[in-house]
């Protein structure tokens, strides 16, 4: 016996004599991709356009009720291992101060993976004063990193001031980068974001910043000569 389901020329038939019922659809069976995408888009329409990734944890357990329970428990478990994975790194935060017995345990010891930054400063220096200052707002936003600061004399006897300030960047004790003197950080117009970018080249930072923040040294003399122009130029200019 022929199956009334099958695509046949002769069933087609029967089907338009009304002699067989019109041909049932079957039922599609979704995978596992298709079943997150589903629940992906119904949740956006419930939740102003959030995806899963954007929800709360509360927001989370709200939906359990009402989405396909496994997809959700999946995704927020998925979301509290990410957050103990950034709760563990997380656990500096500030600019400690160290002295030269602190060293071997804060710097040679301070474990696989961590970045640490060293400030050699002194008292009275404006630009160590400045430079504290905008790595204790680093310390708060990078708390993966440590911070570290240390009188400089203190950590390294006679050390000469005109290397002042200084920073060391360490990677598991070994040193990955060196910035010594006021002329290497720009003197007192440096900013935070500026430090931030030198200390992510260093590697010890992972910034969002997407290009050097400090005017180039062409902008810089582009700058001057339009300046220069503006005033009229110089008398030698004139002649020339």
């Amino acid at each position: 016996m022929e199956n009334p389901n099958e695509d046949t020329q002769w069933n087609d038939i029967l089907r338009q004599k009304g002699i067989l019922p019109p041909k049932q659809a079957e039922e599609k069976v979704f995978t596992e991709d298709e079943i997150v995408n589903i629940v992906e888009s119904t949740v956006k329409e419930r939740n102003n356009g959030k995806s899963l990734d954007e929800l709360t944890l509360d927001e989370l357990d709200l939906l359990e009720d009402e989405e396909d329970e496994r997809v959700i428990l999946e995704y927020r478990n998925k979301r509290m291992m990410e957050m103990k994975e950034i709760s563990k790194a997380a656990k500096y935060g500030e600019v400690r101060e160290i002295s030269a017995v602190d060293y071997v345990d804060e710097v040679n010891k301070a474990g696989d993976g961590v970045w640490v930054v060293l400030h050699l400063y002194k008292q009275g220096i404006p630009l160590c004063t400045l430079i504290n200052q905008h790595l204790q707002s680093l310390a708060l936003k990078f708390p993966a990193t440590k911070f570290l600061k240390s009188i400089s004399n203190t950590c390294i006897p006679n050390y000469p001031d005109r290397n002042l300030p200084t920073i060391f960047v360490y990677l598991e004790g070994n040193m990955k980068q060196q910035i010594v003197g006021a002329l290497m950080f720009g003197g007192m117009k440096l900013t935070q974001d500026a430090l931030e970018w030198m200390l992510f080249k260093a590697g010890a930072v992972k910034s969002t910043l997407e290009a050097d923040p400090r005017p180039q040294i062409k902008d810089v003399l582009m700058s001057s000569l339009k300046s220069s122009n503006a005033d009229g130029g110089s008398e030698d200019e004139n002649d020339w």
